[in-house]
């Protein structure tokens, strides 16, 4: 029975996975460096500062990764500040969350002062208990630590915790750590959504089709 829910951001709460698919590349262009062909697809997995490290030593740059994130952040800032919205169903779905007091939590690899941005222009803010970012835990998600840091947060095991997630490789994760998982659709990962269909314990195209009974 679900006790907790831990909810991505990107591409799970928000229709944003578009702004950041070309944001590093977009940065490095700006310093006009020619950019490897997925790059995107490289730094999909990583943190914030797992991405500027691997952009600094890859392309040799020479500002700190603080200067990086911080450059990526600017050029993602201003749409979830002004444009992003969320995925369809997912007020609907948070709400009858709500409605059972099943405690939530976000777990995001999005720095906290754009994710809390996006999130509060949107009103999606106040259903989440906290945020937990990998930055500020210090790994991503390939690192099960957010989910079991966001667990204890919660006071609820891992077995009894639904990870939602749109990303194969934090399904993984979270499925490896005991947590039950929820696979949602997104554009972004189109070519993984065979494998996060087998690999999540419930798959949706949208949250609207998450039955609570089945958790």
């Amino acid at each position: 029975m679900i006790r907790g829910a831990i909810f991505d951001m990107d591409g799970t709460l928000l229709d944003s996975m578009p702004v950041w698919e070309h944001a590093s590349e977009r940065y490095l262009q700006r310093k006009g460096i020619r950019v490897e062909e997925k790059l995107s697809e490289v730094l999909f997995s990583m943190s914030m500062r797992e991405g500027a490290r691997y952009v600094k030593d890859k392309y040799g740059l020479t500002e700190d990764e603080e200067t990086i994130v911080a450059g990526v952040n600017g050029i993602v800032f201003e749409a979830y500040e002004t444009a992003v919205q969320p995925k369809e169903g997912v007020r609907e779905f948070l709400e009858r969350l709500r409605r059972e007091e099943i405690p939530m939590v976000v777990a995001t690899s999005t720095d906290r002062p754009m994710a809390e941005a996006a999130l509060a222009r949107t009103g999606l803010a106040p259903y989440f208990q906290k945020m937990f970012t990998c930055t500020e835990v210090g790994a991503g998600k390939s690192s099960p630590d957010i989910f079991l840091a966001a667990a204890e947060c919660l006071g609820t095991k891992p077995g009894e915790t639904w990870v939602f997630e749109d990303a194969l490789y934090a399904i993984k994760t979270a499925k490896a750590a005991g947590f039950r998982t929820v696979g949602l659709y997104d554009a972004a990962s189109q070519k993984e959504q065979g494998e996060i269909r087998a690999r999540a314990d419930i798959y949706c195209e949208r949250l609207t089709e998450a039955l609570l009974g089945k958790m």
